[in-house]
């Protein structure tokens, strides 16, 4: 379990650095995505070629995994243009509702009762991003892009966590990635006509960007966090990525000095999202010790 946690709040940290690289890429939030993608899935095809760890699936395994990686893929589309259209610290913030969002639509899913315990404490995030959405205008259409976005977000948890049952997670990864890439080619023409893009090529310094984002905060981190996902429940995944809105606000000051642009609501709002996190995580660790006294 240690280590399962260990991996999962590395690849929180390395998610700290996407909605950066969102804003330093001069791209839609389109085609950010779709290159994200394509590179991601190669560099894992050549790593797992090359490590004789590449393993061969049936059609319908390998459209199942596609279609979950579809799900990322519109996700990302939707985190990235609420970043383009607010700023990083929004954004990110605006994810964290996927701890709501599960402990709502999980159980629904899986046929499982409802934990209000969960609900109670995913409801502290739910009362952030209403405080910041409420006394704070300037930014609602990220904000709403960004909901939309963490309520993608939560399928695409929920059916990963399925696939860890059944697949390794280099396999899931890399499917996840190609069949993303595959299904949002199809809707690009839709999303371009609606988005339209000067030009479908990176630049030299927006090429380089989109390499360091695929390889370590996709590939990388994608492959720590679904080791994470076969001990550590969707729900406590999704609740501790929470921290992500922290490490990214923290880059985003540092970097672009977003602190001017952020008001009193939105620190209030964030102080609610942590308290979420801490709450949780008192929670797993006094059940995980109970557990073991039990033993």
């Amino acid at each position: 379990m240690k280590r399962a946690f260990t991996f999962l709040h590395i690849s929180i940290l390395l998610a700290g650095f996407t909605g950066v690289f969102g804003r330093l890429i001069t791209m839609n939030a389109g085609l950010i995505s779709w290159y994200r993608l394509l590179f991601s899935g190669l560099f894992l095809l050549v790593f797992l070629r090359f490590s004789g760890k590449l393993k061969r699936y049936d059609v319908s395994a390998v459209l199942k995994i596609s279609l979950v990686g579809f799900i990322l893929a519109v996700n990302w589309v939707f985190f990235y243009e609420s970043i383009k259209y607010s700023n990083i610290s929004i954004g990110v913030v605006c994810y964290s509702l996927t701890g709501f969002f599960t402990a709502i639509i999980a159980p629904l899913i899986n046929r499982k009762k409802i934990q209000f315990a969960e609900i109670l404490l995913s409801s502290l995030t739910l009362c952030g991003i209403a405080l910041i959405f409420g006394l704070d205008a300037t930014y609602r259409t990220g904000i709403i892009f960004g909901i939309i976005s963490s309520v993608i977000g939560t399928f695409y948890t929920i059916y990963n966590e399925r696939l860890t049952k059944t697949f390794n997670s280099e396999t899931i990864t890399l499917y996840t990635m190609l069949g993303g890439c595959a299904g949002l080619t199809l809707i690009m023409p839709a999303y371009l006509f609606l988005s339209p893009a000067e030009t479908l090529l990176p630049s030299r310094e927006a090429l380089v960007y989109l390499l360091l984002l695929s390889l370590f905060c996709t590939v990388l981190m994608y492959l720590l966090l679904t080791k994470a996902l076969h001990k550590i429940s969707a729900f406590t995944v999704n609740l501790s990525f929470n921290l992500e809105p922290l490490y990214s606000i923290l880059l985003a000051i540092v970097i672009y000095k977003e602190n001017k642009e952020l008001s009193a609501p939105f620190y209030c709002g964030l102080v609610l999202i942590m308290l979420s996190v801490v709450l949780q995580m008192w929670r797993v660790a006094r059940y995980d010790h109970s557990a073991h006294v039990k033993e």
